[in-house]
């Protein structure tokens, strides 16, 4: 027979049954915890993070959920492109990691609705108008973008396919007059990139304006908080057709016709490149509503693939794609756009390309007149013929920063002090007007330019074309880019300009004894060349506004002028012994036998 236990053994029998059960029970409901487990900001654990979970606990899987979200509100601050905000967006390019998704977007838009809440603190209603151009991810992001907005108590409004200047617009006109506007672009870059530019009725955002709304969304992104769902409530209501129609208003008024006030435009042919962007609308509701024949005319269809050239104006191949065009249809003039319309260039009947240095001097000879003695302001790399244009024409030239934000800014200021400054424009066609809200809009540039080639047919005067053959123009001009291998790349950068100063300013300077500083240095240093015979040429050394790299800008009036002083700065580069500065691109220019250009 058994023996029968004892009481003791029975007690302690019942106990280690109860802790085996109480040790099941607390791994079931370990698993269940971790399964259904939650960071702090209330997001599902990773499946990494639920496998470290169960072995060592769901604190150690939250702590790593933390750091994610530091890294995630981090990469959100880093979006910030100077004044506005860019990002990657699509997959589809090696090594191109997607840095702005709908989720980053819905920060952004209840940040932007939070930032403009701030401003108009005592307003019972804050609207705000969202437009895009036709980039693959735009919807997407739009709709992640209304989703945060919402949440951050805006009244949204889907502008749809837009342009930039038409989004600022849309802050100003009346039956709109949003609080606020943003347009989803990166304007002439890939495809897979996009990006947000903001505005209110005063203008775009200034960069600590764009650092203040980048934190704030940083913050939402490391909480975890915020819908990618569009939501119900967005009004639709397109605003080109209102934009076109103010347009084609300043378009009656500047050429103010006594034969066709309504259709001025008639027995004119104006083709338009809009590289499948935004600016197809041009074409239209602008020209063919004033009577202009626009046959000819191509990639008006918006394509977030871009297939045919990049929408840029300073691109050699959207330009040559423009020329061809204006050629093909014997038009009178045509009008490249890039993606957004915030620039534009133009080309005449003869096919001479009016872009850069040519568009500014253009415009200049168009403000002059109307406003003589006046300022312009440009960038930094503007050319010395175009100087000499302007000041033959009697108006003044203030050549400033890069970065068209810099550019409009010192001419907002210099208004404000009281010069007189109706132009001011950036040398890749980023150009604004002081009676047009001092915004850069590649549509308003081109309305200026049509009524002054109206006007001269009409007067029997030279073409537009034909102002510019007193434009000197340089024989040769470069542009490299030197990477900067140290940490502090800005301090680096200012230690070679001044080091530079010092040798340029050494009339005994075995490189550099035919070279001074130019006396309008505001950004970097500009260094004019005696190259002989009564020529001078120039280069330009400044730090990037963004980017650990110093961009080197030449220009010359003689032939091999690049090479030779791309060679004396190379053997400086050397001789200075900057081995944290890749100079390989400026080599470049001069190791040939050949010159480059």
């Amino acid at each position: 027979s058994l023996s029968t236990p004892s009481s003791a053994t029975t007690r302690r029998r019942r106990r280690a049954s109860r802790a085996r059960s109480r040790m099941a029970h607390a791994a079931g409901a370990q698993r269940a915890i971790v399964g259904r487990a939650r960071d702090a900001s209330g997001r599902r654990l990773t499946s990494r993070a639920r496998t470290i979970a169960r072995r060592d606990g769901v604190g150690r899987a939250n702590a790593m959920r933390v750091r994610a979200s530091a890294d995630d509100a981090m990469r959100v601050k880093k979006l910030q492109n100077g004044s506005d905000i860019r990002g990657v967006a699509l997959d589809g390019v090696e090594g191109e990691a997607i840095t702005l998704d709908a989720a980053t977007a819905s920060a952004i838009g209840r940040a932007f609705a939070d930032w403009l809440r701030a401003r108009n603190p005592n307003a019972k209603d804050i609207s705000v108008g969202v437009g895009r151009d036709p980039r693959l991810s735009g919807e997407t992001l739009r709709d992640g973008m209304f989703a945060g907005m919402v949440e951050g108590g805006a009244r949204v409004i889907d502008m749809g396919l837009a342009t930039t200047p038409a989004c600022f617009m849309a802050c100003v006109t009346e039956g709109a007059k949003y609080d606020g506007s943003v347009m989803l672009t990166a304007s002439h870059l890939p495809f897979n990139r996009n990006g947000m530019k903001f505005f209110t009725s005063e203008g775009g955002l200034d960069k600590p304006d764009i650092t203040d709304i980048c934190a704030r969304a940083a913050a939402y992104v490391e909480a975890g908080v915020g819908s990618v769902t569009a939501p119900s409530g967005v009004v639709s209501a397109p605003f080109l057709p209102t934009y076109a129609a103010q347009l084609c208003d300043i378009i009656r008024k500047g050429v103010n016709s006594t034969d066709n006030y309504d259709k001025p435009l008639t027995g004119m042919k104006i083709v338009v490149d809009a590289g499948n962007g935004s600016g197809g609308f041009f074409a239209d509701m602008v020209l063919e509503a004033l009577g202009a024949d626009t046959s000819g005319s191509q990639f008006l269809d918006p394509n977030g693939n871009f297939p045919n050239h990049s929408p840029n104006p300073e691109d050699k191949e959207a330009m040559a794609a423009g020329v061809q065009c204006v050629l093909n249809a014997k038009a009178d003039l045509g009008i490249v756009f890039d993606t957004d319309v915030d620039r534009s260039a133009v080309i005449d009947s003869s096919g001479k390309e009016i872009n850069r240095n040519k568009l500014i001097a253009l415009l200049s000879e168009i403000v002059l007149k109307e406003s003589p003695g006046a300022t312009i302001v440009t960038d930094s790399v503007t050319s010395d013929g175009l100087h000499k244009f302007i000041t033959a024409k009697g108006g003044k030239h203030v050549r400033f920063m890069r970065g068209y934000k810099n550019v409009i800014n010192k001419g907002k200021e210099l208004n404000a002090s009281g010069v007189v400054t109706p132009l001011m424009i950036e040398t890749s066609g980023h150009g604004a007007m002081k009676e047009n809200y001092d915004l850069d809009d590649g549509a308003y540039l081109a309305v200026k330019i049509i009524i002054e080639a109206v006007r001269r047919r009409l007067a029997n005067e030279p073409s537009i074309g034909q102002v510019l053959e007193t434009l000197e123009e340089p024989l040769e001009e470069a542009e490299v880019r030197l990477k900067i291998a140290d940490p502090d790349f800005k301090a680096y950068g200012l230690n070679v300009i001044e080091n530079l100063l010092a040798a340029v300013n050494d009339p005994a300077h075995s490189l550099f004894g035919k070279c001074k500083p130019a006396p309008d240095n505001y950004e970097g240093l500009r260094v004019c060349v005696d190259e002989g015979d009564g020529r001078q040429g120039w280069f330009l050394l400044r730090c990037s506004l963004h980017d650990p790299v110093m961009v080197l800008n030449f220009e010359s009036q003689t032939q091999c002028g690049v090479q030779t002083m791309a060679e004396e700065f190379g053997t400086w580069i050397l001789d200075e012994n900057y081995d944290k500065l890749d100079g390989s691109a400026v080599y470049a220019l001069y190791d040939t036998k050949d010159c480059p250009m």
